[in-house]
Formats: C-alpha cells, structure tokens, sequence
C-alpha cells in the first residue's frame, strides 16, 4: 500500500502511543527490578551449558534448581557459576554436569579471588555474545546474497509431531513458493518449565521446540533456499514458561522469526503475569540482538471476542506490544503485529470491515512487518466456502499492503493440512498476489465513507480503552478481562514461584552489555 488512505486523526494516534508508552511505562518498573528462573537458565544456555543429566533434567534447569534451593538465586547465576568454574579450573558445561551428578553446589565454593572470577566472567560473555553476532551475520549475509522474497511473504506452517517428516514438508513447501516455515510447537509446550532436549519424533499437534530441532529445520531450509534461490525464514515459538530459553537457542541456531507476545501466555496459557512480562523483556532483547522478528498474537483475541464489537482490544494490544518491543531496543522492522480476518463470512459489508481493520493495522505501523493471519473461526466442513474465504482473506492482504501472509488452508481446523492442501493455498496466494499486485496503489477510498469512518472508531475505541488501562493499569485491565474476554489474576497462574526480586549484588552481564550495545546502534 502507498500513501494514507484512512485519513486518521493524527494526535488521536499520537495520543493512543503516549498512553501505550506510559501504561508499559509501569509495568517496565516490575520488570527491571525482578528476573526468573528462566532468564537464569537463558545465561546458563549462553554460557555454553547444554544436555541432560542422567535423570533427564536439562542442565541449565540444574545448576539454577541448585543455587536457587539455597536462597541463593537472587544474586543471579552468573556469579555462582563463575565462582565455581575459577574454583574447579573447569568450564560452565563441566561444572553443570558435576552438579548434575551430585558432586557439589554451586555454593558449595568460598569467593574466590575477585578479579579472577570478573575476567572470567567478561571472557564467556565476549564469547557468547561473539557466538551471537557471528550467527546473526551470517543469516544477514545469506538474505542479502540470495534476496529477499517480496512481500507479502507467503508463511505456512508443518506439524506432523516428527521433525524429520517436518523436513520432507518443509522443503516441499518451499519447492512450492513458501517464503517462511512455521514449525507448529507441540500442545502445551509452553506450560513446561524446561525445554526438552535432542530430536524429537513424537508431539501432539506440533513437534517439540528443542535446540536440536532447530539446528535440523534451519540446515534443511538453508539446502532448500540455495535450490529455489531465495532466502526461506524459519519460525519457531518462544512464549510459556521458557520464553527466553527459546529465544536464546532460536538465536544460537539461526532462526527467523518468534511468535512472541507480551500477553497471550497469561491470557492464553494462565501463566503469571509477572513471569510473562519479565520473561518477554529479555526475549525480545535476545530477538533485538540477533535481528529476529517477532510476532505478537493479537489475533487470537478475536477468537475468542467478537471482530466487530472488541476490534479495538486488538488496536490496543499492538499498541501496547509495540511500546513493550521498544523498550527492549526492538527495531520497528523486526515487529510482526498481528492481526487476523475472523469477522462472520455471514456479516453484510464483512469484507469492508476486514479491510478497515487491516488497513488501520498497517497505517499505524507503517514501519513494522504486519503478520496477517487466515480465517479459522468460521471454517466448516464445506472446503468450497472456505476456500472461497482464503481468497477474499489474499486480497485484502494485496490490498492493504500487509507483510506476512500465513496462508489459509482448506480444511482448516480439521487435521494437519495435506501437502495438496498447502499446495493450493501457495497457489490461491499467488494468483492473488500477482493477479491484484498494484491495487492498492490504485485505490481511493470515499472520503468518510464506510471503510474511513470504521478505522477511525476502532482507534477512537483503543483509545478510550487505552485511558482506561493507564487509569486502573495493565494488571488490573487484564484482570478484568479487557483482552479476548478472559480475565487471569494477578497472584495466580503456572510459573508464579520462578520469579523472584533482584538482590544488591544481582549481576547479569550478558544482558545488561546486549543494551549497552543496542543503545549505543540507537544513537
């Protein structure tokens, strides 16, 4: 899409950012001042710990169980860690698979000499962040090299439970004109509080995210995009309990892009709030770092609230995602906002509110990668109407000039899809693509005409919606049951014992130098 076509009021929009900023403003207070236990096996993970002891328990999960036992975590497990490894002269990974067998705690040891154990630390930092920046410019040079699909990236997924098989459909997609690989994470991964390691062969609904699986698919893809000649994206899930562990092994393997929201964990998954949005601001340090996009999930609002009434709740969200992004140094181009065209086929005038929606979406983020996602709410049994939906859902994408396009398949809901299934789904999309290329650039919409008139209510709505967020704060609103109409407290959910306030002597460095760079490339 070209120039504005929804002629917005300008200060409302201005408005609605200053509002998002000061309601994440708040939230960014608790979160600077606490960690968890996965941020602590996140440094672990980057600290070159990895495998399983013999009980099957990964070791970043053991040596953080280890000192946080003791009481002892609130200092963060760098200092432990370190401790111990000038202690024993032996490295992270070593000392992990000692405690891991019974051998000691980490806090077994005296303070051994001060600057011995600060060189030490400065040197597995320097080289876990060199890891990162080696990884990150090798997939910025292969995209440049190969080039980069034009827009909108057409974005399918594989789910067969089997990263093996996931492979043989990844590259049959490609084969077909995917431009991004979604592999689908197992059901309920994201309520596991630790991240299963080694191939996996067996997932419901998905296969598992592990380190492994990673490093599987990315090797494919990169085998498959030097055949096609064109760069192919990876994505994976970094949301529940081990959001930033998953962010960590997506950076450490190449990966593309994250599913990563500030809010779907509590509201989707009942994890707890405080996790959920300390565990984002470090994941999306980690995307930040490695130039991995993120893609937020506010399309899942309105699957469970009606797309007409609560469009607004989506505005907000993204609004309110955006400003959590760019605190954590998040570049706009890496922001995937989502949204989502769910509204009833039956409504009269449908297609004229999913266009006001979604062009309302890419007119407030006219920086930001937009990830437009497929009806699923109304999906039956009759794969000719459905069929019919996705094709309508492709022209408004073309239409509005959105960035990612997760395709809609024709059995939607019913089963993982058939490799025909996808196959048709490329093929819708790029007829459309290529059919309705510049129409966006041709159309002028009626001066307070029906699509006008409709984007501006939805904002006016997430602006009144958002002065009522920073009123009572985000806590309290999603208490409410402001977003998707579900309401978690703030006191409960999965994970709420995994966070805890930072002592005197907290010391992270590997985070704290990944601001202190970023920082310094925003200037």
């Amino acid at each position: 899409m070209g120039k504005p076509v929804l002629n917005l009021d300008e200060n409302m929009v201005k408005r609605a950012r200053k509002l998002a900023r000061e309601i994440t403003d708040e939230i960014q207070k608790f979160i600077d001042v606490r960690s968890t236990t996965s941020v602590e096996r996140t440094v672990a993970r980057f600290y070159g710990i990895d495998g399983v002891n013999h009980e099957g328990v990964p070791l970043p999960n053991v040596v953080v169980d280890d000192v946080q036992k003791s009481g002892a975590l609130d200092r963060g497990i760098t200092y432990w860690l370190v401790n111990a490894c000038v202690a024993k002269s032996m490295s992270p990974q070593e000392i992990a698979e000692s405690v891991g067998r019974g051998e000691f705690s980490l806090v077994d040891f005296p303070p051994q000499n001060e600057s011995v154990v600060a060189e030490k630390i400065e040197e597995l930092t320097q080289e876990a962040l060199e890891r990162l920046r080696k990884v990150r410019d090798e997939r910025d040079k292969m995209l440049e090299e190969l080039g980069d699909p034009a827009q909108p990236y057409l974005y399918v997924i594989v789910a067969t439970g089997n990263i093996y098989e996931d492979v043989i459909q990844a590259k049959a997609a490609v084969k077909e004109g995917a431009d991004i690989i979604a592999v689908i994470r197992s059901t309920a991964q994201s309520l596991l509080d630790f991240v299963p390691y080694g191939p996996t062969t067996e997932g419901y609904g998905g296969t598992y995210a592990t380190q492994e699986n990673f490093r599987i698919m990315r090797k494919a893809l990169d085998e498959a995009a030097n055949e096609v000649g064109r760069y192919i994206r990876l994505t994976n899930y970094a949301s529940g309990l081990c959001m930033p562990e998953i962010s960590a092994m997506a950076a450490i393997e190449g990966l593309d892009f994250l599913l990563n929201d500030s809010m779907y964990g509590i509201l989707f998954r009942n994890i707890n709030m405080l996790r959920t949005f300390v565990d984002q601001y470090t994941s999306r340090l980690i995307c930040a770092y490695s130039h991995i996009t993120i893609n937020t999930g506010e399309d899942n609002y309105i699957k469970t609230s009606d797309p007409i009434d609560r469009a607004h709740t989506v505005t907000t969200s993204q609004l309110i995602n955006e400003q959590f992004a760019l605190k954590s140094h998040l570049k706009p181009k890496y922001m995937g906002i989502g949204h989502a065209f769910e509204i009833d086929p039956d409504i009269e005038n449908g297609f004229l509110y999913e266009i006001a929606h979604a062009l309302l979406t890419r007119e407030l983020f006219p920086e930001a990668t937009p990830k437009y996602m497929p009806p699923t709410r109304h999906m039956t049994g009759d794969i000719f109407k459905g069929y019919a939906m996705n094709t309508m859902y492709n022209l408004v994408s073309i239409m509005t000039g959105q960035s990612i396009q997760l395709l809609g398949m024709l059995t939607e809901a019913i089963h993982t899809p058939f490799l025909q299934d996808r196959y048709l789904a490329i093929e819708n999309a790029k007829y459309v693509f290529n059919n309705a290329k510049n129409i966006g650039d041709e159309i002028i919409f009626k001066e307070n005409g029906f699509i006008q008139k409709r984007a501006n209510e939805v904002l006016s709505n997430a602006v009144e919606l958002l002065e009522h967020v920073k009123d009572i704060g985000l806590i309290s609103a999603i208490e409410e049951g402001t977003f998707g109409d579900i309401a978690r407290k703030r006191e409960e959910g999965k994970g709420a014992d995994g966070v805890f306030t930072k002592g005197e002597d907290y010391y992270n460095p590997i985070f704290e130098m990944m601001e202190e760079e970023l920082e310094e490339e925003e200037l």
